[in-house]
């Protein structure tokens, strides 16, 4: 089902993360609107909601008004100026996030045609382990992966054992 590819490895890691930690009858409110992870959990039997697209900066009412029993996070809240906010307003005992993380050799991404598609943080892993503590959630358990490319040159070389991106699983205190 999942080549080696971006973003099939990132799908593969991340299907597995969650059937390890969430059962296939939790329900799932995801943030962000669909996108085709959201589809891969359906197809592994979870039941997702979705946000709708609002800017979770300013209006967290769907956060707020879900009865789901899981919130998924996925590579959302480095768009975000205030992920501490949206993590205060979830509901759910049961948080599974991931980020990417910060690179020493690449600079945050920003998106030249897309306003909205840049990362306003890109964390370091005791970053967001540190948010997530402030913020009244316990890590019960992490992950972290590569991303490598197939192009030539320094940076490819260093994806290839630098890691990218960090997943938790994590229970409100």
């Amino acid at each position: 089902m999942y080549e080696n590819t971006y973003p099939n490895k990132r799908f593969k890691h991340t299907t597995e993360f969650l059937e390890k930690h969430i059962t296939s009858h939790s329900t799932i409110l995801d943030l962000g609107v669909e996108n085709p992870f959201t589809e891969i959990m359906k197809q592994h039997g979870f039941k997702v909601t979705n946000t709708q697209g609002e800017d979770l900066d300013i209006n967290t009412t769907g956060i707020e008004n879900s009865d789901a029993d899981v919130v998924t996070a996925f590579e959302i809240f480095e768009h975000l100026l205030s992920p501490f906010t949206v993590l205060k307003s979830i509901k759910a005992d049961k948080l599974v996030a991931s980020v990417p993380l910060k690179l020493w050799f690449s600079s945050a991404y920003r998106s030249k045609t897309d306003m909205r598609d840049r990362h306003y943080h890109e964390f370091e892993d005791w970053q967001f382990d540190w948010l997530l503590e402030k913020a009244g959630w316990k890590i019960i358990d992490r992950q972290k992966w590569t991303n490598p490319t197939k192009k030539i040159g320094i940076r490819p070389i260093l994806r290839w054992f630098t890691p990218r991106y960090y997943i938790v699983y994590a229970k409100r205190i």
